[in-house]
């Protein structure tokens, strides 16, 4: 026979006890506070990390435009798709360089537009212009790129890069 208990005139029953109104209140403020610091910071260097997968994106399609001109011998890639492909055997039409991703024009909250500047009397692209630009300017970045056959990567803080921009550092 267990013994039971008598509640004194004021008192809660031990069973029924939580949290008050009040102390769940003061709970979600300082989470609410938490979340207020962290998530600007969060977006900040989700930002930053894509402006330096940018960055590096055109550092590989700079790399693959060396190869695609030293393998077909027919200048450089008349588009940033023909540096792609999946599958098969590699050709000057899908020369399996760089991933399909890139090769769409849009990675990592950034958008790839490829220009050909120059080509021979044979129709070979002998100059070209990427620009990486972010999807969602100050989301998905800040900063716009720019490289061409120099392989030298250029930046503009507000508006698209160009051949005249600071290289990066």
């Amino acid at each position: 026979m267990q013994p039971t208990l008598e509640k004194k005139s004021g008192q809660r029953d031990m069973r029924a006890q939580g949290f008050s109104l009040i102390e769940l209140l003061v709970v979600v403020a300082v989470i609410l506070i938490i979340a207020a610091i962290a998530i600007p910071n969060f977006i900040q260097s989700k930002e930053r990390a894509n402006e330096s997968s940018a960055a590096q994106n055109l550092r590989t399609i700079t790399t693959a435009e060396v190869i695609y001109s030293t393998t077909y011998g027919v200048g450089f890639a008349p588009s940033l798709p023909s540096l792609g492909g999946s599958g098969g055997n590699p050709t000057a039409a899908g020369a399996e360089l760089i991933d399909v991703v890139l090769a769409a024009g849009v990675k990592n909250g950034y958008l790839y537009s490829y220009t050909v500047l120059a080509s021979d009397p044979l129709g070979d692209v002998t100059a070209y212009a990427i620009n990486a630009d972010p999807q969602v300017p100050n989301y998905t970045g800040t900063r716009h790129f720019y490289t061409d056959q120099t392989a030298v990567i250029r930046e503009n803080d507000s508006v698209p890069a160009g051949a005249t921009d600071n290289p990066i550092q």
